[in-house]
């Protein structure tokens, strides 16, 4: 007997929807050529991988064309962990007098790990601190940047904790250096409507996996006029900014679940935005000792992290899971230890609040009854664990 699943873990990775899917059949099975073939078995997935790159730019708002009506700020990449890569990369490379990078402390892995790779070979990174409802210190950010600056890179919304941080001003804040800036807005694509052509967002990354698409492939935006790198070099494919062979299937399918995205973000956003709100009315109706964190008047409509004091995140998931409902902790197991993560440890939570936070991440696919589901379970699931924790008092 299949187990009923109740999903709220949208952000860590989403189902593929089924119009996508089956966008993406015919390309697995009977247009399975190579899109540089001379042959027009092959050669004709050309004109189909562009149609998808036109797609992705409509989300983004991305409106310039060149004189063959071709998207060609849009490249094709794996995921966006390669985005990221390929644009500080690209911006160091191309800036080569520059050697220093701004971010913030609240940045994904992707961009934090990098970074720290890049200090290591030589270059200067200074990291921008929030406050306690994981907002950023405009004023740090503004005195970090200077003539030194190649690039600034700030994620548009948080992964943890939903805020959506101010992209335009901190682009233009690094243009007065003349800095290129750069965005992660894997979390916000699809969630947060975006115009690149009035943007001064020089390069800005998305991962289909988090709208809908399969697993494997990404993008990333470059402006036009923003000279770039390749970060993977190999044979002329995306223009020679990005070598091998094109992930076709998986490009159709980005194409189909941006358009899907695009049409239907106004009814998305106020689908989620209830059970969000839904949510965390329940709980804290329900539930004593807790604290929702982030910004709550700029924060993803999807998102909401909650912090349960004096139990582990962990010990949570593992109960909640007994009932079928997926979420995520804000806590990383590391070797040896068990830390908060590292954006509620730059936002100054304490340990007793950190360790017990769980982040409920929803899509258009969730119900109504679904989150009821889950403010009936987790009041015993919390009950039971405080029972057990020698730091709760009643």
């Amino acid at each position: 007997m299949k187990r009923e699943v109740i999903y709220a873990d949208n952000n860590a990775t989403t189902c593929v929807a089924p119009e996508v899917f089956e966008a993406m059949r015919p390309y697995l099975f009977e247009k399975y050529g190579n899109p540089s073939s001379i042959y027009t078995f092959g050669g004709e997935l050309a004109a189909d991988i562009e149609r998808a790159r036109i797609e992705v730019a409509e989300l983004l708002g991305a409106s310039w064309r060149n004189n063959l009506g071709q998207a060609t700020e849009i490249i094709f990449t794996s995921c966006g962990t390669e985005s990221d890569n390929a644009a500080l990369r690209s911006a160091l490379e191309v800036q080569s007098g520059r050697r220093k990078i701004v971010t913030s402390k609240v940045e994904h892995p992707a961009i934090l790990n990098l970074c720290r790779e890049l200090e290591r070979e030589g270059y200067t990174v200074e990291t921008i601190g929030v406050d306690g409802d994981g907002r950023l210190d405009m004023s740090a950010l503004e005195r970090a940047v200077d003539s030194e600056t190649a690039l600034v890179t700030l994620m548009w919304a948080n992964n943890e904790i939903g805020n959506i941080y101010p992209v335009e001003e901190v682009a233009r804040i690094a243009h007065r250096a003349g800095a290129l800036f750069h965005t992660d807005a894997v979390q916000a694509a699809g969630k947060v409507p975006m115009n690149m052509s009035e943007s001064e967002i020089d390069m800005l990354s998305i991962s289909g996996h988090k709208l809908h698409a399969p697993k494997g492939v990404g993008v990333l935006y470059v402006r036009r006029g923003v000279r770039f790198r390749p970060f993977i070099i190999g044979g002329h494919q995306e223009k020679g900014r990005r070598g091998g062979t094109e992930n076709v299937a998986s490009i159709i399918g980005l194409g189909k679940a941006c358009e899907l995205a695009r049409k239907g973000m106004a009814e998305e956003i106020a689908h989620v935005k209830k059970l969000r709100d839904r949510l965390e009315t329940g709980i804290a109706e329900r539930i004593p000792a807790i604290r929702i964190n982030g910004d709550k008047s700029s924060r993803l409509p999807n998102t909401s992290s909650i912090s349960f004091e004096y139990i582990e995140g962990e010990a949570i998931l593992l109960l909640l899971d007994q009932h079928g409902i997926c979420a995520s902790s804000g806590s990383a197991c590391t070797t040896g230890s068990l830390e908060p993560s590292h954006v509620l440890r730059a936002m100054g939570l304490p340990y007793t609040a950190a360790h017990g936070t769980l982040r409920f991440s929803f899509s258009r696919y969730n119900t109504v009854e679904e989150v009821d589901r889950i403010i009936e379970v987790l009041p015993s699931v919390i009950s039971t664990l405080r029972k057990m924790s020698p730091y709760w008092k009643e």
